[in-house]
């Protein structure tokens, strides 16, 4: 690093920086001081001049020419560039019509996801983990947060991105992700929602009589009527869960002195969502005064993760026309969850919603950096491959797939050049996919880590080619949803 001060000294001037390891992008103004990111062969370090050094954790340098601060990136910095740089930080950016979800298990994805989005009008949720992968990667809300941090001072993402504490249950569980400075909140009412039985027995109040028998409900020129049976259905169905989401609503939501954006998540369920229960729920929300910004039904047929959408097209394109309705008529936008690889819908999705759509991803960038391995290092990706067929079994508690392991390629019957070939064979994605707890967390005897530490050096060696992939792979993702819209395409 002696080679900075020359740098240093020669700012704004940046025609020297090819001279040096410096993200170009990542050079930015504090009053008198410059800030900026420097890259070395195992890590990269922030280097802070003048009357900015005095705010980041780091080593101190001193000449008669320049003082400067080289500090690593950890979370006190992270808090720093968030002051300092309020684009580092994140926002509401829910009120934008079209808004994507790219949840980061590794906290090394957002590289490649900055330069699609610079591509798009889109606005991103660079930050998006459910406490389910939280525990499984063993990060933190404060974690995922900084690494995208670093991310958009690095590459100079000036546009804006969310951070979406996703599927979250309990009071708790919001706490823990407002508290480290979230900007959204999925509330999933999965817990709160009663199964189908039992419905007969229900009593229901005379307002909601009132309210919803022996009229109907119009929607976009679609008719939506309830007899008693349906609205038993509806009452029993949701009527707890609907108490609960108004409650954390008007506790966290509504009283908080920043503006959150809000979402509920009803699409952990084992049935879909009929138009009357969405148009239910909608409505009793409005009712109660729940300002939402998205809704997530639960849609006919299968989003399982990571493969494409399995299940009736023309019965989803039917069914997915009312939902946009209904969710236009309350002023909010559909949520798409589970939208990893979803191709053969995108366009529909695009369409229907009038390119006012909120899409969320995450386990198809986790699945690209394991692509990369299988291009790059043969030798390791067999090795966790072989691994993750021993855990598959145990990884099914957590997810629910379809998965049959008898129709994936043997390792021995596989040349290494035909490795990434997997990445195209829905059984062995989701193999790969529903593991990466078991994979990131396995140990040696010595308690060293079996996979993670390994893999980490090889990620960064191979940045580029990650980047790319990334970039592609959601690029493609965009680019059908955008193709649903006449008039939407990338900039």
């Amino acid at each position: 690093m002696g080679k900075l001060e020359e740098l240093i000294i020669s700012l704004p001037d940046v025609t020297k920086l090819k001279d040096f390891n410096v993200y170009p992008d990542s050079i930015n103004q504090f009053e008198d001081s410059w800030v900026f990111m420097l890259k070395e062969e195992a890590a990269d370090y922030i280097v802070a001049t003048g009357n900015a050094a005095k705010f980041f954790l780091g080593k101190d340098f001193h000449s008669n020419s320049v003082s400067y601060v080289v500090a690593e990136l950890n979370h006190e910095n992270a808090k720093t560039l968030r002051k300092l740089f309020p684009f580092t930080a994140p926002t509401a950016v829910l009120d934008s019509d079209r808004t994507f979800g790219v949840g980061d298990r590794l906290g090394i994805a957002c590289p490649g996801h900055i330069r699609v989005f610079k591509d798009y009008d889109a606005r991103p949720i660079f930050a998006q983990q459910s406490i389910r992968e939280l525990k499984l990667t063993n990060r933190t809300y404060a974690n995922v947060l900084d690494a995208v941090t670093f991310s958009v001072f690095r590459d100079g993402y000036k546009l804006g991105f969310g951070a979406d504490g996703d599927h979250l249950k309990t009071p708790e569980e919001i706490d823990y992700a407002l508290d480290n400075g979230y900007t959204m909140i999925t509330l999933d009412l999965s817990e709160h929602i009663r199964g189908g039985n039992g419905w007969e027995r229900i009593e229901l109040p005379e307002e909601l009589k009132n309210r919803y028998l022996n009229c109907g409900f119009t929607v976009e020129g679609e008719k939506i009527v309830y007899d008693v049976d349906e609205l038993k259905k509806c009452f029993h169905i949701y009527g707890e869960a609907l108490k609960f989401a108004v409650k954390i609503y008007f506790e966290y939501i509504f009283k908080s002195e920043r503006k959150i954006n809000f979402e509920v998540s009803i699409d952990e369920t084992s049935t879909p969502t009929t138009p009357a229960q969405h148009y239910f729920v909608a409505n009793e929300l409005n009712l109660a005064e729940v300002q939402l910004d998205t809704l997530a039904p639960r849609f006919c047929g299968e989003f399982q993760k990571g493969i494409d959408y399995i299940g009736d097209i023309e019965q989803f394109e039917k069914e997915l026309k009312t939902h946009a309705a209904i969710a236009r008529h309350f002023g909010y936008r559909l949520s798409i969850h589970s939208g990893s690889d979803k191709f053969s819908i995108f366009e529909l999705i695009g369409k229907y919603t009038e390119g006012k759509f909120h899409v969320k991803t995450a386990g198809t960038n986790w699945l690209e950096a394991m692509r990369v391995v299988a291009l790059k290092d043969p030798l390791l990706y067999r090795e966790i491959h072989a691994f993750a067929l021993e855990k598959f079994d145990e990884a099914k508690r957590f997810y629910y797939v379809t998965t049959d392991l008898n129709r994936i390629p043997k390792l021995e019957e596989v040349k290494d050049s035909d490795l990434p070939l997997y990445f195209e064979n829905n059984d062995a994605r989701q193999l790969i996919h529903i593991t990466y707890g078991f994979i990131l967390n396995a140990k040696n005897e010595d308690d060293s880590f079996r996979f993670k530490d390994r893999l980490y050096a090889f990620w960064r060696k191979h940045e580029d080619t990650y980047s790319d992939m990334i970039n592609r792979h959601i690029g493609r993702h965009l680019k059908l949803l955008y193709a649903g819209k006449e008039n939407l395409g990338g900039k």
